[in-house]
């Protein structure tokens, strides 16, 4: 797989008075695609949340290309960009459903973010990324001479 795809059509909760996309929906679907990803492929990582290793996001950003608006339908793609020992980026990249079978690139992001656990006193210090978690991310990192973005974990 070269990119994590989440898929959503835009619905008037979505937009603003103007009727286009408020832009907190867009980070708000980098860490809907996120999560999925977690979910999809490393439920065992999901699982240690409680009591062990930590995901936090550090920042997040989006450059905005055209706008969406309502009933359009997107697709986020999300893939790893920069692996750490205890931190990651992901790059994200927002594409318009086209009628005619097309895509169009409406917007970029990105987000860092850091592993972290509770140590003796309670307090949150940096942690290693889990080994199922560096593995499955791996694999969001594109390879050479790969297909520009194979289709895996779609989501509505």
């Amino acid at each position: 797989m070269d990119a994590y795809e989440f898929r959503h059509i835009v619905t008037f909760e979505d937009t603003d008075l103007l009727g286009n996309v408020n832009f907190v929906n867009y980070l708000s679907w980098q860490g809907r695609a996120r999560e999925l990803f977690l979910r999809d492929f490393a439920s065992g990582v999901v699982a240690g949340f409680g009591g062990g290793v930590r995901l936090l996001t550090v920042n997040c950003g989006c450059t905005f290309l055209k706008e969406l608006t309502v009933f359009d339908e997107v697709v986020v793609r999300m893939r790893l960009t920069e692996l750490g020992q205890t931190q990651m980026v992901m790059g994200f990249e927002y594409w318009r459903q086209l009628p005619s079978g097309g895509e169009e690139l409406v917007a970029t992001g990105e987000q860092r973010c850091a592993c972290v656990q509770p140590d003796a006193t309670g307090r949150m210090v940096p942690a290693r990324v889990p080994q199922e978690m560096r593995q499955i991310l791996d694999l969001t990192k594109p390879a050479a001479g790969s297909p520009a973005w194979l289709r895996q974990g779609v989501h509505e």
